[in-house]
């Protein structure tokens, strides 16, 4: 990720790729909504989804021919994809999303009775609720590590120092929080639970993209999604280990890959449809080939200062503190905006309001909650452009001062 202080300029015209005059006709998306939003869900360039399609019908065409040499496409994949993290090929599998990748680890890992796991007030509530359930296999317990919003990395590493303990055995951290949009410095804290005995699963679902080389860290086992900044197939996502028992780890689904060893035995997973997989090295190299992933992040981070000066210019007046957010340590492609006082306070609310504004303005906006503070989580990528900023002070800020004021009893 380049330094903050040295990105370009914030972009006031809308991108432009190696072949398009304008990024956003290399997508799909539905021109009458305002998308600002990828981080959720990612969305999907036309060639890539095309190059999908063609996929799917190469298997329906001759299933017999396509089905039995599913695997051996799988491999390929990820030997084209691996790189692209920082990772070897052989310490690379496809999963279908972050989430899977920490249920396969979960399932590998054994906890005695007593033994603790660290989490975060930053993780993401899925990854969590799989570490609770993990615990209550064994008869461990969970404890929650506290990380200010503004936390510096030398603020995070000391949290950590304070919470460990000879009874912690497994740390589950962040690289890219998601409901907060911060860095957490993972390989400092790798090296401190690793001194006192304990192992670390790093999920870096936003991570692949927007850090270099994501997969690179000094962690027992990484994941990643694909679908996210990579704007790869929903679906694709990674699962790293070097880790000297990842033969203990299984694919969810077990199939005639089973005997194989690490990592052959997740390329083969009978019939599910493994074309995510197999188009994801095209999304790679079609950011390459169209604007650069050095430069992409860098556009990024320009893109989503501009969205904070825009939309934040609209919110002032109505929220007591700044709503330009500091997370101590931002990333290229997003950021907090604060809510209005009476919005977000719980997970629940800030769903809720993504979906009011959705069906009542045609918005697609992530909205997240910390410390019972709403927020606005701002994503953007290269088919972002000012207009976009426009649209949403323009359709979504009235209803959100609006439900505000409502929700305060004004």
């Amino acid at each position: 990720m380049p330094p903050l202080d040295t990105v370009p300029a914030p972009v006031t015209a809308p991108v432009r790729l190696a072949s398009y005059a304008r990024a956003r006709d290399a997508w799909p998306l539905d021109p009458d909504m305002v998308h600002l939003n990828h981080g959720s869900f990612g969305a999907v360039p036309t060639e890539v989804v095309r190059f999908q399609d063609g996929l799917r019908a190469q298997g329906d065409r001759s299933p017999v021919g396509w089905f039995p040499r599913v695997a051996e496409y799988v491999a390929d994949a990820r030997r084209e994809v691996a790189p692209f993290v920082g990772a070897a090929p052989d310490d690379t599998v496809f999963v279908p999303n972050s989430s899977a990748a920490a249920t396969v680890v979960y399932n590998g890992v054994h906890l005695d009775f007593g033994d603790e796991i660290l989490v975060t007030d930053h993780g993401y509530g899925a990854i969590t609720m799989g570490a609770r359930r993990l615990a209550r296999r064994f008869g461990a317990r969970i404890r929650v590590v506290a990380i200010p919003l503004a936390a510096s990395a030398g603020e995070v590493v000391e949290a950590f120092r304070q919470a460990l303990t000879d009874a912690v055995k497994l740390l589950v951290i962040d690289q890219i929080t998601s409901p907060t949009a911060r860095l957490l410095p993972v390989d400092e804290i790798a090296d401190l639970a690793h001194e006192r005995g304990a192992r670390v699963l790093v999920d870096g679902a936003h991570a692949p993209g927007l850090v270099a080389d994501a997969a690179a860290t000094r962690a027992d086992w990484w994941f990643g999604n694909l679908h996210k900044w990579p704007a790869a197939p929903r679906g694709s996502a990674l699962l790293v280990t070097k880790a000297d028992d990842r033969d203990d780890l299984w694919p969810l689904i077990d199939s005639w890959g089973a005997d194989e060893s690490y990592p052959e035995r997740f390329d083969s997973q009978g019939t599910i449809d493994a074309t995510a997989y197999l188009a994801a090295p095209r999304s790679l190299a079609f950011i390459e080939r169209e604007y650069g992933w050095d430069r992409t992040r860098e556009t990024m981070n320009a893109l989503a200062d501009l969205g904070v000066e825009v939309i934040g210019r609209a919110l002032q007046p109505h929220v007591a503190a700044p709503v330009a957010t500091d997370v101590g340590m931002p990333v290229p492609s997003m950021r907090l905006i604060r809510l209005p006082e009476g919005l977000g306070r719980a997970r629940e609310d800030a769903d809720e309001l993504r979906m009011r504004l959705l069906d009542r303005t045609g918005v697609e906006a992530a909205f997240t909650s910390f410390a019972g503070v709403g927020y606005l989580r701002l994503s953007v990528h290269l088919y972002t452009e000012q207009a976009d900023f426009d649209a949403f002070v323009e359709r979504a800020v009235p209803q959100i001062v609006a439900l505000a004021r409502e929700r305060r009893g004004e």
